[in-house]
């Protein structure tokens, strides 16, 4: 199982697929399947039955999990996908963007 570099709260370009091209933020990361939802991509239609939490029931357009291969991180500098080294300092764990060499947080 490879490293996942990609967490919660990340700004992420979908690389392929059909929606290739748009971008948004990580709401979670599913390590088990290496797999992430991300805000506005991989929409789905759901039907659901009439329940406390949704009363009328229907169909209910949600956010799909997306392959972490199909992701790549948006460099904080450039606005551009970009790949990530990871360095260590101490305990702390630091991860840098290739093209521009800024810390992402």
């Amino acid at each position: 199982m490879s490293k996942i570099h990609i967490k919660k709260d990340d700004q992420v370009v979908v690389l392929a697929g059909d929606d290739k091209g748009k971008t948004g933020k990580v709401l979670k990361v599913i390590v088990a399947k290496n797999r992430a939802i991300v805000e506005g991509v991989n929409i789905i239609s759901k039907n659901t039955k009439p329940s406390a939490k949704h009363p009328q029931g229907g169909i209910i357009k949600q956010e799909a999990p997306i392959h972490i291969s199909n992701l790549s991180l948006i460099d904080p500098k450039s606005g551009k996908p970009t790949r990530i080294s990871v360095k260590h300092e101490g305990k702390n764990v630091i991860r840098i963007a290739k093209k521009s060499g800024e810390e992402i947080k």
